[in-house]
C-alpha cells in the first residue's frame, strides 16, 4: 500500500468535502484525457517488494518501525503489520538491461532492510505467505502504529457490521472469523507496474486480465495459512476474505468485494474503472488534497489527483489502474498484484520477465483479446491457477490445455519475442525466461516445493517444527543469492526441506501450548448417552473427551476416570431405564487454558490441579486439548535432543 497522510476519525462533512474533491479529479482526468496529456510512445517497468520480519525462531518478529529508522533508505515502507515492509523500487525504461537491473536493486533493497534487521535480532524473509504465523500473531498490537492503518481497521469493520469471515478449503479447511483487518498481513507480494499509454490503455488492461492467470499458475508460493494447506497461492483466496467490507446479513442485492477481479472486459480506458469504483465503493478514507486540480491545469501544469490516488488505494483489484505524475508529467500505469513474494529474488524477476515478455509479445498478435475470448475464460482461468498452479487446466482461445502445456508450447515463446521485441538483452531473456521454463518442466514451483517438503516430513516432529523447517530453508537459500558470486538458486533446484535436530530451534518449539497441542478434537453434547463417550475414547485411543453444547461452546469434560467410577459403582441402566448421559459424568468447570499458555505454565496447573488433560480455549471456544502424553512427549523430544547435543 502507498503511503497517504490521511484523516482519522472523518465525520460526514469530512466525508462530503473528500468526494467532491474526487469528483473534481475525475473531471481534471477527463481533461486532461480530452487534451492528450498522458505520457505515450514510452514504456516503462517498476515493483514493489513486499517482506516479512522474523526473529530468531522464524516467528513474525514485529520491528517494522525500528528496522526502518535503523535501514534510513527512503525506498523503504511501512505495511499493515508490524512485521510486514514494504519497497518500491524506481521505475526502468523496458528495454536493454532492465531486468538485470531490477534484480540488482531489488538485491540492494532487500539486502539492506535484512542489514537493519540483523542488528536487531531479526532477518528479512520472502514468502507469499510466512508458514509459521499464527492466529495469536494477527492481534492489534501489531497493527503497524500509523493513522492511515487505524482508520482503514475501523472504516472496513465499520462496513462490515461485524467480524471478518475465512473460508477456504484445499486439501485442507480453514474456517475462521477475525476482529480486525490483519488478516490481511498475512500476505506479502511483488507487484509489478507497466505504463502504458491513454489510447492503448483498453486493450493492454484487458490483456494483463488474460495473461495474469498462466503467470500465475507459474509463481505460486503460498500453500499454507495457519498451518493449513490451502490453495497453491492462498494469497488470492485469503485477500477476498481478510477486508471483505460485504455486510454479514447480505440480501439479493449484488455486493462486489473490494478485492476483485472484475466482472468484464474494459470498453473505454481507465477513466472507465476509476469511474466505476467510485460509484461502487463507499469513500472509507479521506485525504488533505491541496490545490484545486482545475487551477494546476489552467497554469499548464498537471495536478496529482490526491483524492482519486486515495480512493483507488483503498480497491484492490488484481490488475489495478494507476495514475501518477513524474517529472512534471502524467501518466496511466497496469499494476498486476497477484504474484507472491518469493522463493528467490531470481524468481520474482523471473515471474516479472514472464509477465512483461507476454504483454508485450501478444499485443501486436492479440489487439482485441476482448473479442477472442469470453471474460468468463479469463477469471476462472485466474482462480483455475490460483487453487492447483501448474496443475490447473486452463480455456485459451477457446481450447482447454493443462496450464504446463499452455506455458511451454505457447506462451513462453510469445514471451520470449515479446522481450526480443522490446530490445531486453538476449542473454537476459535466456536468464529470466530460462528460470520459468525449467520451473514447469520439473513442475517445482514455490508452493510444490513446500506442499512436497511438508510430505516427505509427514509423521515427524511437530507441525510447528515443519513450517519452522520450511521457512529455515527458504532463508538459508535466500541469503546464499545475497551472498551474490553466482549462488542464486531458484526454486526448481531446490531439495525438500528438512527437519535439524537444533536444540535451540526445538526448544523455541515448545514455547506455548499452541504449538503442540492436538487440534484433531473429537467431542460430545451432555445428552449423548455414556457409552457413546466411552466408544469414541476406546476407538481413538485417548482417554480425554470434551463436551460442547449444540452451539459449539465448551461445558465440561469426560476422562477414563469417571467411566471407570461409573462402571465400578454399577451405574449401567437397568432394563426400560433410560441410559446415563454424558451430563451425569462429566466434570462441568473444566481446567482451561489459552494457546499463548507458556509450556512450564501448563505442567505446573496440571499438578497443581492433579488434572490429567488441559483443554485450550479461544474466548469461549474449544481449539485444542494438551494431555499428559503430550507433555510426557515433549520432554522426551527435548532430552534427547539435549543427551544428543551434550
Amino acid at each position: 500500500m502507498g503511503e497517504h497522510q490521511v484523516s482519522e476519525q472523518v465525520n460526514e462533512e469530512q466525508l462530503q468535502a473528500f468526494m467532491r474533491a474526487l469528483l473534481d479529479d475525475v473531471e481534471a482526468l477527463e481533461q486532461i484525457l480530452r487534451d492528450d496529456r498522458i505520457e505515450s510512445g514510452v514504456r516503462r517497468i517498476g515493483a514493489e517488494q513486499e517482506m516479512f520480519l522474523v526473529d530468531r525462531a522464524l516467528r513474525p518478529a514485529p520491528l517494522a518501525p525500528e528496522v526502518l529508522e535503523r535501514a534510513a533508505d527512503g525506498r523503504l515502507t511501512t505495511e499493515l503489520a508490524r512485521f510486514n515492509l514494504e519497497a518500491n523500487l524506481c521505475p526502468l525504461p523496458f528495454g536493454g538491461d532492465c531486468l538485470r537491473r531490477l534484480e540488482a536493486e531489488l538485491s540492494d533493497v532487500v539486502g539492506r532492510a535484512a542489514e537493519a534487521a540483523r542488528a536487531l535480532g531479526a532477518e528479512v524473509l520472502l514468502a507469499g505467505i510466512l508458514p509459521t504465523l499464527r492466529a495469536g500473531d494477527l492481534r492489534l498490537e501489531n497493527l503497524t502504529p500509523s493513522p492511515r492503518y487505524n482508520e482503514l481497521n475501523r472504516a472496513l469493520l465499520q462496513l462490515r457490521q461485524g467480524d471478518f469471515r475465512v473460508s477456504i478449503h484445499g486439501l485442507d479447511e480453514l474456517e475462521m472469523t477475525h476482529d480486525n483487518i490483519l488478516l490481511e498481513a498475512c500476505n506479502t507480494s511483488f507487484q509489478v507496474h507497466l505504463q502504458v499509454g491513454a489510447r492503448e490503455f483498453a486493450p493492454l488492461y484487458n490483456l494483463a486480465q488474460v495473461v495474469t492467470a498462466p503467470v500465475l499458475a507459474v509463481a505460486v508460493n503460498s500453500p499454507l495459512l495457519l498451518g493449513q494447506r490451502l490453495w497453491h497461492e492462498t494469497r488470492i483466496a485469503l485477500f477476498e476474505s481478510s477486508i471483505d467490507t460485504r455486510p454479514t446479513d447480505r440480501d439479493v442485492r449484488q455486493h462486489r468485494p473490494r478485492v476483485h477481479f472484475g466482472d468484464g472486459w474494459v470498453r473505454e480506458g481507465a477513466l472507465e474503472l476509476f469511474r466505476e469504483d467510485i460509484a461502487r465503493f463507499r469513500v472509507i478514507m479521506t485525504a488533505e488534497t491541496g490545490e484545486h486540480p482545475a487551477a494546476v491545469l489552467s497554469r499548464g501544469e498537471v495536478p496529482d489527483l490526491r483524492a482519486l490516488r486515495v480512493h483507488n488505494g483503498t480497491v484492490y483489484r488484481w490488475n489495478r489502474p494507476c495514475y501518477g505524475v513524474a517529472d512534471g508529467i502524467a501518466h496511466l500505469r497496469v499494476e498486476s498484484r497477484a504474484l507472491p513474494a518469493g522463493p528467490t529474488i531470481l524468481d520474482e524477476v523471473a515471474n516479472a520477465a514472464f509477465f512483461f515478455g507476454l504483454m508485450s509479445g501478444l499485443a501486436p498478435e492479440h489487439p482485441r483479446i476482448d473479442l477472442e475470448m469470453p471474460f468468463e475464460d479469463a477469471k476462472a482461468n485466474f482462480f483455475a491457477a490460483a487453487r492447483h498452479g501448474l496443475k490447473a487446466q486452463l480455456t485459451w482461445l477457446g481450447q482447454s490445455l493443462p496450464a504446463a502445456e499452455l506455458v511451454l508450447s505457447r506462451l513462453l515463446p510469445a514471451a520470449r519475442a515479446g522481450l526480443s521485441a522490446a530490445g531486453i538483452d538476449a542473454a537476459d531473456i535466456d536468464r529470466y525466461l530460462g528460470v520459468v521454463e525449467e520451473r514447469v518442466r520439473r513442475g517445482q514451483t514455490g508452493a510444490q516445493w513446500a506442499l512436497g517438503s511438508l510430505a516427505s516430513m509427514a509423521g515427524r516432529g511437530t507441525p510447528e517444527m515443519q513450517h519452522r523447517a520450511l521457512c529455515a530453508a527458504m532463508l538459508a537459500r535466500q541469503q546464499e543469492e545475497a551472498r551474490g558470486g553466482g549462488s542464486a538458486r531458484p526454486v526448481h533446484t531446490w531439495e525438500p526441506a528438512a527437519l535439524e535436530p537444533d536444540l535451540d530451534l526445538l526448544r523455541e518449539s515448545y514455547r506455548t501450548v499452541g504449538q503442540f497441542m492436538s487440534t484433531d478434537l473429537f467431542t460430545v453434547r451432555p445428552a449423548d448417552i455414556v457409552d457413546f463417550a466411552a466408544s469414541v475414547m476406546d476407538w481413538r485411543h485417548v482417554r480425554h473427551v470434551p463436551v460442547e453444547d449444540d452451539q459449539g461452546r465448551l461445558v465440561g469434560v469426560v476422562s477414563h476416570r469417571a467411566l471407570l467410577r461409573l462402571t465400578a459403582r454399577g451405574a449401567a441402566a437397568p432394563n426400560g431405564s433410560a441410559p446415563p448421559t454424558v451430563a451425569s459424568i462429566m466434570r462441568p468447570d473444566p481446567v482451561t487454558i489459552t494457546p499463548e499458555t507458556p509450556t512450564l505454565e501448563a505442567m505446573r496447573i496440571m499438578r497443581e490441579q492433579r488434572v490429567g488433560c488441559l483443554l485450550v480455549v479461544a474466548g469461549e471456544r474449544l481449539v485444542g486439548i494438551v494431555t499428559e502424553r503430550d507433555l510426557l512427549d515433549v520432554s522426551a523430544r527435548l532430552l534427547e535432543a539435549f543427551l544428543r547435543d551434550g
